[in-house]
């Protein structure tokens, strides 16, 4: 018989070990289920896809001390209203033409990727677009031909011709558009927003 106290033996901590990992397995599981149910398409920091087709800008919430998205009035993207299934077709289109350009090799989406060109969480509201009037077609020009629509922030930086089409060109806009409208809780901080036209 060992002389150790009961708390010190080998068989009650592999016991504690198994009971500890079984515990945290479950937490995971529910956490995991919490946030999918968070971060899906539709609830209620993530708008659904047919968000592009209201007017997306950005608002300070004094309460939380950050600029937050607020969903305005109809303003579909392209001059097209798109049912639900139709701008997750876009949107997803467009997600999808991110990542086969490898976009994060340069910039950040939800501050994953590279920090060698701008976070592009925010990018439908970036000043660098002018005004609401033109960003749609800024936008897909400077996709679609990024050497000749240059925009390097004062740095000599500059995006490659990655040869994307003007549907996808199109499409990533769908996707920029959407990502604008998720709440990110005030991330990157320190955003300068387009200004918007009618903003109070």
């Amino acid at each position: 018989m060992s002389d150790l106290p009961r708390w010190a033996q080998e068989d009650v901590w592999r016991k504690v070990a198994i009971w500890v990992t079984a515990g945290m397995f479950v937490v995971l599981i529910i956490l995991t289920f919490d946030s999918v149910a968070v971060i899906t398409a539709g609830s209620e920091r993530v708008p659904a896809y047919s968000v592009i087709n209201q007017r997306i800008y950005y608002r300070m919430d004094r309460e939380r001390g950050f600029q937050a998205p607020v969903i305005g009035e109809e303003a579909p993207l392209f001059g097209t209203v798109l049912t639900e299934e139709e701008a997750a077709k876009m949107v997803s289109h467009g997600k999808l033409t991110v990542q086969a350009k490898n976009c994060i090799n340069c910039h950040t989406l939800l501050g994953n990727g590279a920090y060698y060109a701008p976070d592009l969480t925010k990018s439908w509201l970036d000043p660098a677009w002018g005004n609401e009037a033109v960003r749609e077609s800024m936008m897909v020009k400077f996709l679609m031909d990024p050497e000749s629509n240059a925009r390097g922030y004062g740095t000599n930086r500059k995006m490659p011709n990655l040869d994307i089409t003007e549907e996808e060109a199109r499409a990533v806009v769908a996707f920029l558009k959407w990502m604008s409208s998720i709440d990110t809780t005030g991330f990157p901080a320190g955003f300068p927003a387009i200004a918007q036209e009618g903003d109070r």
